[in-house]
């Protein structure tokens, strides 16, 4: 696991664009922490990283984003999803199939459906040392990622 502290949403978003370069269609990022942690500040620099341009919104209500970019993203919000199992209606299964990088927020609340390699990205606010500090900890879980060099 590799630790990182970010103190400003700026921040937030490069080290997004860091892991973002590292990335490959075929990619899980599960991204984990409270509301306004920064899980969408960090999306959006995946997105750039991938060559998504436009504005990056949370898809709360929608579940899904999908944007074109040099690796096609699909950004789910499970929030407000009821059962892990719900996401299979909307097709959850074949999203993860596609030939595009996959940014889940809220992955705790789905982690028994996940596929058995991802990347765990957990944002922390720091609130013993300032109100912007991120403690934002990045695990790689399986083989897919022995050699990820960088970040």
């Amino acid at each position: 696991m590799k630790s990182f502290k970010t103190v400003s949403q700026d921040e937030t978003c490069a080290l997004g664009r860091k892991l973002g370069e590292l990335l490959k269609a075929g990619d899980v990022v599960c991204l984990v922490g409270d509301l306004g942690t920064g899980k969408t500040a960090f999306t959006k620099g995946i997105a750039e990283a991938l060559g998504v341009s436009g504005y990056i919104t949370s898809p709360t209500f929608t579940f899904v984003n999908e944007y074109q970019g040099q690796i096609p993203m699909f950004h789910f919000d499970v929030y407000r999803i009821g059962e892990p199992e719900d996401l299979f209606e909307i097709g959850f299964e074949e999203y993860l199939e596609q030939d595009a990088v996959v940014v889940i927020e809220w992955a705790d609340m789905i982690k028994d459906i996940l596929p058995s390699e991802y990347i765990w990205v957990e944002i922390k606010k720091d609130i013993n040392a300032d109100f912007n500090i991120r403690i934002i900890d990045i695990q790689f879980i399986g083989s897919r990622y022995n050699n990820i060099k960088g970040l």
